[in-house]
Parts: structure tokens; sequence; C-alpha cells
């Protein structure tokens, strides 16, 4: 068989040089926009057409639709017939059904860290919450929270020695962020819930399994209660509102 001498020689192989920059450039788009859809910078229910999102993130049409089949199949984002796509709203049963996860978890990652955590690490975590950003713009401040906050939790879930419970902790985390994000970000009041760290601290440090799991979960109870309080206040602000539903059950 012949044959043509036009052939690429990557056919049949790795792929393309121009195949892999294009994967390149919608892998980047897909993170700038999941990005901003964390920190709420394009609102929960939004509907957003790919033209906007080329425009916006001056990106060309295949790595916006590369980024799309990202969030989508994320569920960061469904596609809408004849609108475009809409971004995941937050619902009542998302905010109950994360912080539920988190009480019944992270007081049990607080128990199997005793005697492993490195207690000076996550005091620096917790200094850093606060200490060299209060002079900052608010915003800068709730995205360094985010990032301090993040490292602490999942630092104790490290030291549980559970890998299970700490990929499942590090992904609340993460559905955390747009919570946090629409509340306080909107708002523009950082978290306060440094004193919270240092208790359990103190307890971690001192290997007391009761008193660290008794402690961590009064602390994921009344930041549900903060983030409540806000992301209702973010809504009503937008004039938006905030359904019962999940998004799941909203689907059908």
């Amino acid at each position: 068989m012949k044959f043509s001498s036009n052939a690429s020689p990557d056919a049949g192989g790795d792929p393309a040089p121009a195949d892999v920059a294009a994967i390149a450039r919608g892998e980047e788009a897909y993170e700038r926009i999941r990005r901003d859809v964390l920190a709420c910078a394009i609102m929960p229910g939004t509907i957003i057409s790919e033209a906007e999102l080329m425009r916006r993130y001056e990106i060309g049409r295949a790595s916006c639709r590369v980024a799309l089949v990202r969030l989508v199949h994320e569920g960061f984002a469904r596609a809408i017939p004849r609108q475009g796509y809409r971004i995941a709203p937050i619902t009542l049963a998302d905010v109950e059904e994360i912080f539920n996860l988190r009480a019944q978890l992270e007081p049990m990652a607080a128990r199997l860290a005793c005697g492993n955590v490195d207690t000076d690490l996550l005091q620096r975590l917790n200094d850093a919450c606060e200490a060299p950003n209060a002079h900052k713009p608010i915003g800068h401040q709730i995205d360094w929270f985010l990032h301090t906050n993040r490292k602490f939790h999942l630092t104790i879930a490290a030291a549980s020695g559970n890998a299970r419970l700490y990929r499942t902790l590090a992904g609340l985390m993460d559905d955390m962020e747009r919570l946090v994000s629409l509340g306080f970000g909107v708002q523009g009041i950082r978290p306060r819930i440094e004193s919270d760290h240092e208790s359990i601290i103190s307890a971690l440090a001192a290997s007391n399994p009761a008193r660290a799991e008794a402690l961590a979960r009064r602390h994921i109870e009344t930041f549900l209660a903060q983030t409540k309080e806000q992301v209702f206040a973010s809504l009503s602000t937008a004039g938006a509102w905030l359904p019962y539903f999940s998004i799941a059950e909203l689907r059908k």
C-alpha cells in the first residue's frame, strides 16, 4: 500500500504540535473561567453565551468550547438550548449539604490528627489568615483568607492519615470557596474565625482528641450560621433568591 507523502508524521501517534497548543489554550481558558466562577466574579445562576465568554476572556471559539465542556462536566455550568450556559446556582440545599458533610468529617479528621499534626505550622497558617493583609483591599483579604484557611484545614486532614478523608475534604473546600465568595466577598466582609482556629490548635497541641473533635464541630456550626447570613444578604442585594432544591433536583 502506498502512503501519501503529505500525511502528517504524527498521524496515528502523538498529537500534532498545533493540536497540543490548542488543547493548552483551552485548558488555560478553563482555569481562568473556573477561577471567576469560584470567586463569583460570574454570579451563580447567570446565563452567559460563548460569544460573551470569548469577548470577556479574549479567547477563540475552540478554546471557549474546551473550557465549557470541562465546566459542564464538573457541574459548574449547564447548557441551555438557544440561550447559552447557566452558571450553577447556589441553593440552600447546597449550603446545608456542604456544611453537614464538613461537620461530620472535619471533627473526625481533628480527632485522628491528634499527636500527628504540626501545630506550629497550623499556628503560622492561622496567623497568616489576617496579619499580613489587614491593610489591603477586602477582595485581596478574602482571597488570602480562602487560601490560608484551606491550607489550615487540609493540614489537619492530611495528618489524619486517611487519604480518602483528605480527598473528600479537599473537594468540599473547593465548594466552600464559592459560598464564601458569594457571601463574604460580595458583601465586602472578611470572615473572622481565628479564635476558633486557636482553640483547635490548643486541643491538638495538648493531644486531646475528644476536645479537638468537639471544637472542630462547633467551628463548622458557627461558620455555617455566618455564611448563610452573608449568602442570603448577597442574593438579596442582587435581587436573586436562594432556592431550597439542590442543582441535581432543579435539573429534573
